[in-house]
């Protein structure tokens, strides 16, 4: 599969996905944190298309991708643009396509606490969290409502506790975990309301 990221069976890889738009400090800090809370070989980062919750669309894709590039210099985070290679628009339909392409490979899906409190909102989120592990950082003034998110009460009996964390990619789905880190409190749209990123 020329172009698409190289993984092996047994392999526990975790999926970033988001606009990037623009990558920034804070995504590589929440990367960092996850390869070593959650136990992982390698964290790859979706770079999508485009987020069917915004309403305005991001950056060019090259753009976004070269930024992300520049951001995390890191051996073992890749920078993909796996969505538009696999044409899917929604995170269950590229999750889906993901598990037929790398059998045996064991997927751990990155969020920050902003997004499980909208997690409910997403296409098909049941399926997502019914398949694969859910790894959750916080986020600046996202600790609160990520844990009394819709998802995180009606799978409550998924949760495995901050000390177990690094057992998430061997567990069986429905599994997720929510970790607390230092926190860097920067946004990609405070960057573009700056005027430092331009679209």
């Amino acid at each position: 599969m020329q172009g698409f990221p190289k993984a092996t069976s047994g392999q526990a890889i975790g999926l970033l996905g988001g606009s990037f738009d623009p990558a920034h400090s804070g995504h590589a800090h929440i990367t960092r944190e996850a390869l070593k809370r959650f136990g992982l070989d390698r964290i790859w980062w979706l770079v999508s298309p485009g987020n069917p919750l915004k309403p305005n669309p991001p950056a060019p894709l090259d753009q976004r991708i070269a930024r992300a590039r520049a951001v995390v210099d890191h051996p073992r985070v890749v920078v993909s643009d796996i969505e538009a290679r696999l044409g899917t628009r929604y995170t269950a339909e590229t999750l889906e396509r993901l598990l037929a392409l790398y059998p045996g490979v064991r997927f751990v899906w990155l969020m920050g606490a902003d997004n499980l409190a909208e997690f409910h909102l997403w296409d098909r989120w049941q399926w997502i969290i019914e398949n694969v592990p859910v790894g959750v950082l916080a986020r600046p003034g996202s600790r609160l409502t990520g844990r009394t998110a819709r998802a995180a009460e009606q799978y409550a009996s998924g949760r495995l506790l901050p000390e177990a964390a690094r057992i998430l990619p061997g567990c069986r789905a429905p599994a997720w975990c929510f970790v607390n880190v230092p926190m860097v409190d920067i946004s990609s749209s405070a960057i573009r309301a700056r005027g430092d990123w331009q679209r």
